[in-house]
């Protein structure tokens, strides 16, 4: 069975339309934009899904990849403001937003961005002292992050991190620094020390200075309550009473004797003075007691305690 002329051109023109709808259908993938080109020329972004275009007329130009990506920066060797040589190595992290512009503002997009941030890292890096770059590398990151995105954002970039991996001074510098940091330490542990040596001298002046005022306020207000007694027994003389000066003397001598007997390495006293006389004053202190008692109405009791011991006089 032979094929007409009619069925050959219903064959050719169903392959045609075959081709045509492969040709036609472009089915993108998520997380990526393709650009689309019309002789040579960007006309539209097909985003992720099922998309058509006009075949053998449009074709795919740049298939953009939308996800966040990973950028490496090599090592490289930085001159810092105090002359200190480091090698420092980093990383960015990069997304694309605008596919057609990072397909058609900039060639060679990853090149691109990898010696901006290199270049960027020497000119931020450079401008600060090696105690800066070691201290400060959050300030780094910042100050790094946006100058680049702002380089970036023509090419419908946005550099979302750039981070300093590694800082690496020289053996000798590192050696210098290291010393450093333990004079620092013994630095701060001698003033730690000066600190406590002074608050405790401080403490123990001010523990002197409040005993001293406790013991002049005593001695205050002893001299005071003397000179009190002193004017009473003053006031008594002036009046005519001699009883008065003689319970005073009386009571100073009895003090005197309590004291000299009451010490611990006195276990025999000798009294320089005639017994007669001794015995003569132990009497009148008795009778100025009794006297004094007698007049308070003390009962009997208190008369037995206030009567004085006898003191037998040594021999001589």
């Amino acid at each position: 069975m032979g094929f007409s002329g009619f069925d050959i051109a219903i064959g050719a023109l169903a392959f045609l339309v075959l081709v045509l709808l492969v040709k036609g259908i472009r089915t993108i993938p998520q997380g990526y934009n393709y650009t689309v080109e019309r002789f040579g020329r960007y006309t539209k972004t097909l985003s992720p899904g099922l998309n058509f275009i006009i075949p053998f007329i449009d074709r795919i130009g740049a298939k953009m990849n939308m996800m966040e990506q990973v950028l490496d920066v090599p090592s490289q060797e930085i001159i810092t403001r105090d002359n200190a040589i480091v090698g420092v190595d980093g990383i960015a992290f990069f997304q694309i937003l605008n596919a057609a512009q990072a397909a058609y503002q900039v060639s060679g997009l990853q090149n691109a961005i990898l010696n901006l941030t290199m270049t960027n890292i020497r000119t931020v890096m450079g401008s600060m002292d090696l105690d800066e770059l070691l201290s400060n590398r959050d300030a780094i990151n910042e100050r790094l992050l946006r100058v680049v995105d702002e380089a970036a954002h023509p090419w419908g970039i946005k550099i979302t991190r750039v981070e300093i991996k590694d800082i690496n001074p020289p053996a000798n510098l590192i050696e210098s620094m290291g010393r450093q940091m333990t004079a620092e330490r013994n630095k701060r542990a001698q003033i730690l020390a000066a600190e406590g040596l002074k608050q405790s001298q401080i403490l123990e002046a001010e523990g002197r200075k409040e005993a001293a005022f406790r013991d002049a306020e005593a001695r205050e207000r002893s001299a005071e309550a003397e000179a009190r007694a002193t004017q009473v027994v003053s006031e008594a003389i002036s009046k005519g009473d001699v009883q008065a000066l003689n319970y005073f003397v009386a009571l100073k001598y009895t003090e005197a004797l309590t004291r000299i007997g009451s010490a611990t390495n006195s276990k025999v006293v000798l009294m320089p003075m005639e017994a007669s006389s001794l015995i003569g004053t132990l009497g009148g202190i008795g009778e100025i007691a009794k006297e004094v008692f007698r007049s308070e109405g003390t009962t009997g009791a208190q008369r037995q305690a206030a009567r004085p011991p006898v003191v037998r006089p040594s021999e001589n």
